[in-house]
């Protein structure tokens, strides 16, 4: 037998080799959807900004679903997010007063009173890939005191755009990784 003639087995071997490499995507081409599951329209992006915010604080728009981090020069990095419920948003100012990677979460009281489900993460939900804030958490503080509401990662990057939460801002893993890398604890916030 020839050693450079392709078999019949020899293809289907390579064939099946290239599909468990992970060579393919996770979503059809032409679907919209990023590879983690996100509109496309929803990727963070350098925008113009003619807000009158300072360099290096974040303005969260609830009704856009975006979240701006003033860049300076008529420049803002532009970050999709999921917002809170109806009724369940901060609004006004606050001000970073944690960071956090990994974060652990543990429900409110009035998050268990709205959501009897929530009740079985009573003890809390330790950091990790399988907790809802993902990858990181910047904790807003109001007067030095925490306000329990968040901007931070999710492990439901779909929901992206959507009014789902108790609150809490949410961006993807990817965005919540990048903003926390920009923002150091002091930094201002603007939730409208």
């Amino acid at each position: 037998m020839d050693e450079h003639n392709i078999t019949r087995r020899g293809l289907v071997l390579g064939s099946l080799a290239i599909l468990t490499t992970g060579c393919t995507t996770n979503w059809p081409l032409g679907s919209g959807l990023t590879s983690s599951g996100v509109k496309r329209r929803y990727v963070r992006k350098e925008v113009e900004y003619a807000g009158s915010e300072p360099v290096g604080s974040i303005v969260v728009n609830t009704y856009e679903r975006q979240l701006y981090y003033i860049e300076g020069d008529g420049r803002a990095m532009r970050y999709a997010v999921a917002v809170g419920e109806e009724g369940l948003t901060l609004k006004g100012r606050a001000t970073i007063g944690r960071k956090a990677e990994w974060p652990s979460w543990t429900p409110t009281a009035s998050m268990i009173e709205r959501k009897p489900n929530l009740g079985q993460y009573a003890g809390g939900v330790p950091g990790g890939p399988n907790n809802p804030l993902g990858a990181a958490a910047l904790y807003l503080y109001r007067g030095g005191q925490d306000t329990y509401f968040r901007l931070h990662g999710t492990n439901a990057p779909w929901l992206i755009g959507q009014a789902v939460s108790n609150g809490c801002i949410r961006l993807t893993n990817e965005d919540i990784v990048d903003l926390y890398s920009r923002v150091p604890v002091g930094t201002q916030v603007l939730v409208i």
